[in-house]
């Protein structure tokens, strides 16, 4: 490993980070994340601090879960990668196939197409929703719906459908056929409705009103977070997911659930559909899947749409579509591993409490501080603050005095992201409620400094 000189005049010099400018990069270098343990991290100069961010959604079960390291290490001995293209299978992602079909019979999903990641995880679901319907002899079902304040990740099916034009301006014309409709956000929505139930309500509306416009007999799927993640942490009324499952059934559209944030206990239910009592036909899964140890993902596929392709005999069914590391045996062995650890330590109680306590804590630093327009969460461990400089009219927070917030919450001991005017929480699953507490104080200790 090279010294921390050679760390420090080398930073952001070779390479472009994600989701930045790289000029910010150079002007600003990165933090530099060393070592980890628990639900800490520690940077090359020696701070350490809980990771109110848990990775990036993804640690759910802490850095020092030693079930999935040690499957990790066992598969590489053993098998430390083979494709499961057409004629070759791996004993460790058998095993996951049914592990998974197991932890989805409530949303009767019984059939994985495994994938590197979130995006990755997306785009199959894209495109198995159109397949599905050209089966069917539907081909004119091309269409999609999402929207708007939703993060399908950044491949260009799931930027189409994303629904935040920063993750779009600069990489149009996206996919054509891609159309976005109201999300229930009520701080902020063009309806001027602060009554969550009247909102979720109205966004139903606009969504029926988008299909009949675009044709119902013209449209794929409908793509949604249970909670919207990277939006702000976005949390519809609990009549909004089951009310978009019904026109979707009625018009005879896919339903496609985005649980790459939700999946595997983040809201305080084992999935985000099921906190909401919804089945969807398609899942997109990945992140805490292997709790961030292996990029790999899964999407879900229902049974209905698993009998439609399996009877097929005109061949439309062949699923011409896969990655290199789809099914990798070293990923598989670590979501094995991550799975059985997530079910024995039953991590969705947890989740429930802590993020209770979050979400209440959150809501008591709204009343002491202006700089807070509104905090939202309250549905497992996942949380958002929108940051305002006059409250009365709903200001943004410029980003300099929001990056500053960051930093001294950093120095008073918690890892937070902004993202915009938003602050965004995702702490792991098993955080205690000590750790919940100091997160809570480190971040007034921000919010006082504003």
């Amino acid at each position: 490993m090279k010294d921390d000189n050679f760390l420090k005049e080398n930073n952001a010099r070779h390479m472009w980070h994600p989701m930045t400018h790289p000029a910010d990069s150079l002007a600003n270098p990165p933090r530099v994340i060393t070592g980890a343990s628990g639900v800490r991290i520690r940077d090359m100069e020696g701070n350490e601090v809980i990771d109110a961010v848990g990775g990036l959604w993804n640690v759910n079960l802490g850095y020092s879960c030693d079930p999935i390291k040690q499957a990790i290490r066992d598969q590489l001995e053993a098998l430390p990668y083979y494709s499961t293209f057409r004629g070759t299978s791996n004993d460790a992602v058998i095993e996951l196939s049914y592990m998974l079909r197991e932890f989805f019979a409530p949303e009767g999903l019984s059939r994985a197409f495994f994938t590197s990641g979130g995006g990755d995880s997306i785009e199959i679901a894209l495109r198995l929703a159109r397949q599905y319907h050209k089966v069917k002899g539907e081909a004119g079902r091309v269409k999609y719906l999402s929207l708007k304040k939703g993060y399908h990740g950044t491949h260009f099916g799931g930027a189409s459908v994303n629904g935040n034009a920063n993750f779009r301006a600069q990489y149009e014309p996206m996919l054509p056929g891609c159309f976005h409709t109201p999300a229930p956000y009520t701080y902020r929505n063009q309806f001027n409705e602060s009554d969550p139930e009247k909102l979720a309500q109205f966004c139903l509306d606009a969504l029926e009103e988008e299909i009949n416009f675009q044709g119902a007999h013209t449209i794929a799927a409908f793509v949604m977070e249970p909670i919207l993640g990277a939006g702000g942490v976005i949390v519809p009324y609990a009549s909004f997911m089951p009310g978009v499952r019904e026109i979707c059934t009625r018009h005879g559209i896919l339903m496609i659930a985005d649980e790459v944030v939700t999946a595997f206990g983040r809201t305080g239910s084992w999935t985000g559909s099921r906190h909401w009592g919804v089945k969807p036909d398609l899942m997109a899964t990945a992140k805490a899947i292997t709790n961030g140890y292996f990029p790999f993902g899964a999407c879900m596929i229902s049974d209905e749409i698993a009998e439609v392709f399996e009877n097929d005999t005109s061949g439309k069914a062949n699923v011409a579509s896969g990655y290199t590391y789809s099914g990798h045996p070293t990923g598989a062995a670590a979501a094995v591993a991550c799975i059985r650890e997530t079910k024995r330590l039953n991590v969705v109680e947890n989740a429930a409490a802590r993020g209770t306590q979050l979400h209440q804590g959150l809501l008591a630093l709204k009343e002491k501080y202006d700089i807070i327009g509104d905090v939202r969460g309250g549905e497992g461990l996942m949380a958002g603050i929108e940051f305002v400089s006059d409250r009365a009219n709903k200001t943004p927070l410029d980003g300099a005095t929001a990056g500053r917030i960051q930093e001294t919450i950093y120095h008073a001991g918690v890892m937070a992201r902004i993202s915009g005017p938003n602050m965004i929480l995702s702490p792991a699953l098993v955080i205690s409620e000590d750790d919940i507490a100091a997160v809570l104080a480190a971040l007034e200790t921000g919010f006082k400094a504003a």
